[in-house]
């Protein structure tokens, strides 16, 4: 939100400079501070949300009381790794050391391992 008002100031100003200026240069200017506003506060448009994720989003806003912008802007952030927390891992240590030997198992991965020579003829 702090992005959105800078720009809107920046935006503002920039308009205020362009009075009494020549009609090309007023446009500009004017396209320039438009530009500037558009990259500093950046809309996008996502087509062809599957419908789990339309569905998944929407009870998420309505479970954290949020925008539904807000929602998919933190998933996105999620996904893409840039929010600084730390994705849930697992580490196996609840299985490790468990492993028991047996024979049948053992037979069939050495099986898997014979080369059948005419087969690389």
């Amino acid at each position: 939100m702090d992005r959105i008002l800078k720009s809107s100031k920046i935006v503002q100003a920039e308009l205020a400079m362009t009075r009494g200026l020549p009609h090309l240069q007023r446009n500009f200017l004017l396209a320039l501070a438009a530009c500037s506003a558009y990259n500093i506060c950046m809309q996008y448009t996502i087509r062809n949300v599957p419908v789990t994720l339309d569905e998944a989003l929407r009870r998420t806003a309505r479970e954290q009381d949020k925008s539904l912008n807000e929602v998919a802007i933190e998933a996105l952030a999620r996904g893409a790794g840039v929010t600084g927390e730390r994705g849930r891992q697992r580490d196996l240590s609840d299985i490790a050391g468990t492993w028991r030997k047996d024979l049948a198992f053992e037979r069939a991965l050495a099986a898997q391992d014979t080369i059948d020579e005419e087969m690389w003829r």
